[in-house]
């Protein structure tokens, strides 16, 4: 099996002003291709071309198979990362995400918070995630490549702090990009329905 990246679900251009067509182009389009292209090249010829990408994750992460894991997990992220962001943002969650954001972070200020000071907290590059474990909410960082599907935690939306995801708009302001984030482009029907899937396995 040959892995592939999906299509943006929005054009290049749907997320200006926030995040720009030519941070798009450079993102999507050369960095998630470059990690997606690498892996089907170390997966070639080995068992990892049987699975699932979650179970290249998962099987690379346990044996320690770091070239594998980095380039699976990077293609793994990026695209729940386009799926974290929509053209379309509310900027705040309804229904039962909303009175679980009240519960564990005080309301959606408070989320915020939390989310930006685990943004700025993750040094050098990583991943800020929204996840749910059981039936509660928490935001976690991670280095590099890492993410929550080698933990019992699921994901439910995430923000990527690499440089290149916001360099070109935001230069080294990462606290522009993360409030950018956050107010204008934030998914909430995206980790509604992730949180939704999960609920429904318990």
């Amino acid at each position: 099996m040959t892995f592939q990246i999906p299509d943006l679900p929005y054009s290049r251009n749907a997320l200006e002003p926030h995040v720009s067509e030519e941070t798009l182009n450079f993102h999507f389009g050369k960095h998630h291709k470059a990690y997606c292209d690498k892996l089907n090249t170390l997966a070639a010829g080995k068992p990892y071309e049987k699975m699932s990408l979650e179970e290249v994750i998962r099987q690379s992460f346990e044996k320690e198979d770091t070239g594998v894991f980095n380039n699976a997990a990077q293609t793994w992220n990026h695209t729940f990362l386009w799926n974290s962001m929509s053209p379309d943002s509310e900027g705040r969650p309804r229904g039962s995400l909303s009175e679980l954001v009240d519960r564990e972070f005080g309301g959606l200020d408070g989320f915020r918070k939390r989310f930006k000071e685990a943004a700025m907290g993750q040094f050098g590059s990583g991943w800020v995630w929204l996840v749910t474990d059981g039936s509660r909410l928490e935001i976690v960082a991670t280095p590099n490549a890492h993410n929550p599907l080698t933990t019992s935690r699921r994901p439910l939306l995430t923000l990527d702090v690499w440089e290149h995801a916001y360099y070109l708009d935001y230069q080294n302001q990462r606290d522009r990009y993360t409030d950018a984030f956050l107010e204008h482009v934030i998914n909430w029907e995206f980790a509604q329905a992730n949180f939704d899937a999960v609920a429904g396995k318990r």
